[in-house]
């Protein structure tokens, strides 16, 4: 009978690609995590990794039967947190992603209050992009991800906390600089400068605009707002930034001023996603009812 301690090891390696490293993280030897891997193989009749001392590679038939691990291994985690369904929320550890569009901007809002509220609670931020956290939800590895609606999410539990729109941050010397609203039409005739592809602010902002406008300088490959910020302060072009990350964004800048996209909104949402059957549900609304509070206080 295979246990669940060699489904812990496989899912280990697989993960790290490496015995030795998947030992330490499981914190045993490499001998007793090659041993049981190697009885798990014989148990099963199929070999799950091919290795030599170079690389490991998992075969055709250990992908299907690593998927299914990770599934029976996150519904035993789901299993042993039922008990603690009833307790009051926030009352036991868990592990949160968020995108890095979000996570710099919400969580100096948030956790203060969190801390203050749930002193003994235990969280775990797990920064990714949307499709990783997709996946690590899917997967039991995270117990729930904050995200940018709308993204395909099918079969995850949904629940929104936050609506916003997006604005067009622009060096005061530009000719726009003294408009308090800007429309889709007129962002044509600007420098334009998103985050590469890849990243779901980027298909926010186009899809607010409800335009096919090209940004410029799309080779830079900017990775982060603050870098898109510093362009735009060099007066290197404009940029379309969240609601939610303005103040940090322009805080001791009085060379940039913020303009209101004037397009049908709210231009994204902001949510948390979780399996249907975890267990702690009691967290995810407890969290997104403490965020989307702190959030409003913040407007008021």
């Amino acid at each position: 009978m295979v246990s669940l301690k060699q489904l812990n090891y496989a899912v280990a390696v697989d993960k790290e690609r490496h015995f030795k490293r998947a030992a330490e993280m499981c914190s045993v030897s490499q001998s007793a995590l090659s041993s049981a891997i190697a009885e798990m193989e014989h148990q099963l009749g199929v070999q799950l990794f091919e290795r030599d001392n170079k690389r490991v590679l998992v075969t055709a038939i250990g992908e299907q039967i690593l998927d299914k691990s990770r599934e029976i291994l996150a519904q035993v985690e789901e299993l042993l947190q039922l008990p603690q369904q009833d307790q009051k929320p926030l009352s036991y550890p868990m592990t949160l992603g968020v995108i890095p569009t979000i996570g710099p901007y919400l969580l100096p809002q948030v956790l203060p209050e969190v801390r203050e509220s749930y002193p003994d609670f235990q969280l775990s931020i797990v920064e990714e992009q949307s499709h990783r956290l997709v996946e690590l939800v899917r997967k039991g590895e995270l117990d729930a991800a904050i995200i940018a609606l709308p993204y395909p999410v099918e079969g995850l539990e949904v629940r929104e906390f936050w609506q916003e729109d997006f604005f067009l941050v622009s060096h005061q010397s530009e000719k726009i600089a003294e408009q308090s609203e800007i429309n889709a039409e007129e962002l044509q005739s600007l420098n334009l400068l998103l985050l590469k592809d890849g990243h779901c602010l980027k298909d926010h902002a186009m899809a607010a605009c409800r335009l096919n406008i090209q940004p410029v300088n799309e080779t830079l490959g900017h990775t982060s707002l603050y870098t898109l910020i510093q362009m735009v302060a060099g007066r290197m072009g404009t940029t379309l930034v969240p609601e939610m990350a303005l103040s940090q964004l322009l805080s001791g800048s009085s060379e940039l001023v913020a303009i209101h996209l004037n397009e049908p909104g709210p231009h994204r949402s902001v949510a948390m996603i979780s399996r249907p059957n975890y267990a702690g549900r009691s967290n995810i609304e407890a969290l997104s009812s403490l965020f989307s509070l702190q959030l409003q206080h913040r407007d008021n």
